[in-house]
């Protein structure tokens, strides 16, 4: 495994606790519904589906497609993620499956999901373009790619204001320092996003992709707790219907 990978899983181990805790409480916030209305914007409505939540960690958004009924799957390459998601999904008296797993190299049936959803995974990929190439072929023909990300790592260098409940507010100064090390690292496997991710996308051989930067004013109407500074975009992509020779 790389060592950066090695890295990312150092650091969210120290954090999956109080990650599941605020998971919990956004499950039941007015966001949930934010989140349920993004997606109802590219999946099908005429049946039950099979989702796999990809770099799940405490299982966010698996939770909200196995609410409504759907057969959802989330990976994670965090062991202490998978174990709260599992505990999240007892709590809420959910049926979800959750694995350990590399999201990069998912060991998992091709053709087999009608939709793959992430959330703030991507940018932490060193490589995305594999990544995008693998998560093709565990779509159906037709399905699609949800991915909800940021440019994390260009930085601005602009201080905003978080509110005292804010997670990053409780972050020792050695975490704060690791987790700018990780972006900095990341950010040399990366460019311009999400007119890069297109490239990759369309490389891995998806068609109607769809760019929507305007989803962080939706999301992000209030300065609480969930708060995210950074500008959120999402990117859907579907799979061909029909494979040309």
């Amino acid at each position: 495994m790389e060592a950066i990978k090695e890295r990312i899983i150092e650091y969210w181990e120290k954090r999956t606790h109080d990650f599941k805790e605020q998971r919990l409480r956004e499950l039941s916030d007015l966001k949930r519904v934010r989140w349920e209305e993004e997606l109802n914007k590219y999946i099908p409505k005429d049946r039950k589906l099979r989702v796999l939540d990809l770099g799940c960690g405490t299982g966010f958004l698996a939770m909200l497609f196995a609410a409504k009924g759907h057969q959802a799957t989330g990976i994670d390459l965090t062991e202490h993620m998978i174990f709260h998601a599992k505990e999240t999904a007892r709590i809420l008296g959910l049926e979800a499956e959750f694995l350990v797993m590399d999201a990069e190299q998912p060991d998992l049936e091709k053709e087999s999901f009608d939709v793959l959803v992430t959330r703030n995974l991507t940018w932490l990929l060193p490589n995305l373009g594999s990544a995008y190439k693998a998560w093709y072929d565990l779509l159906v023909p037709g399905g699609v790619l949800i991915n909800f990300d940021a440019d994390y790592c260009q930085y601005t260098g602009e201080e905003i204001e978080l509110p005292e409940n804010h997670a990053h507010k409780n972050l020792s100064d050695q975490m704060l320092s690791e987790n700018n090390a990780i972006t900095m690292e990341l950010s040399a496997y990366q460019e311009k996003r999400p007119q890069w991710d297109v490239g990759l996308l369309l490389e891995a051989g998806f068609d109607q992709i769809h760019i929507d930067t305007g989803i962080w004013n939706r999301i992000y109407r209030e300065k609480d707790e969930f708060y995210n500074p950074q500008k959120i975009f999402t990117l859907a992509a579907f799979k061909k219907t029909e494979q040309t020779p």
